[in-house]
């Protein structure tokens, strides 16, 4: 399964969040990653940075073009997935987002593909429709990991971004958390690490991984000692 094809012998599930994934896979459907977040924060190209990293790790991901509303985004997968030499799934633009998410999952099933990461529209956290339309999508397609991805440099917004997130997530009868968080140009904040500290702190949601540039390998877990050294300097 995938956790067993990452890194051996290191403890934590996959993509290094202690107990998320630490259980194999059996019922051979592929493990299903979302990407969310607020437009322009990142999400298509930390998602590439992700396949990048599973494909070091001995997975097969797919790549799922889910955001049916901006123009070019599924050009800007195609490119990514060209690249990275991953198969893309898209069905073009205005269709139902939830309904092409499934279907590249059924399409990953198929293909063997042992991961998939879909890759969603940016939204505003105030914005009703779309983010009922995100809730319904992870309600559909019942993923083993949500990401939230946003800027190390958001400050107080980011904060409540991540809450109006969560909470289109957990209400409505929706039960589905966010797992981790994505820091994005993590690499220009310098000793200013409060966003990741206090992200972490009041939601209890764990940082995955933080995007230190543009190449695809600049991605890595958090380095606490890293962040202890800059707020005590």
């Amino acid at each position: 399964g995938v956790v067993e094809k990452r890194e051996r012998g290191r403890s934590g599930g996959l993509l290094g969040l202690a107990g998320v994934g630490s259980a194999g896979k059996d019922n051979g459907r592929p493990y299903v990653i979302v990407m969310i977040g607020i437009n322009g924060v990142g999400k298509s190209t930390s998602l590439a940075k992700i396949a990048y990293y599973l494909q070091r790790n001995q997975c097969t991901p797919l790549l799922a073009a889910c955001d049916t509303f901006r123009s070019g985004a599924v050009e800007q997968l195609s490119v990514h997935a060209s690249c990275l030499s991953v198969p893309l799934y898209h069905q073009g633009y205005a269709k139902d987002p939830s309904a092409v998410a499934k279907s590249a999952i059924s399409k990953a099933t198929e293909d063997g593909n042992d991961v998939v990461l879909i890759d969603t529209a940016g939204r505003m956290q105030n914005n009703v429709p779309l983010m009922k339309a995100l809730a319904k999508l992870v309600t559909e397609t019942k993923p083993d990991l949500v990401l939230f991805v946003c800027e190390a440099l958001v400050g107080n917004d980011g904060m409540d971004q991540l809450t109006m997130f969560q909470k289109a997530l957990t209400s409505g009868g929706h039960t589905r958390p966010i797992d981790g968080i994505v820091l994005t140009k993590f690499d220009t904040v310098s000793d200013k690490v409060g966003a990741a500290l206090t992200l972490t702190h009041l939601t209890g949601v764990p940082i995955a991984f933080c995007g230190t540039g543009q190449k695809y390998n600049h991605l890595k877990p958090l380095s606490v000692p890293f962040v202890i050294q800059n707020l005590f300097s």
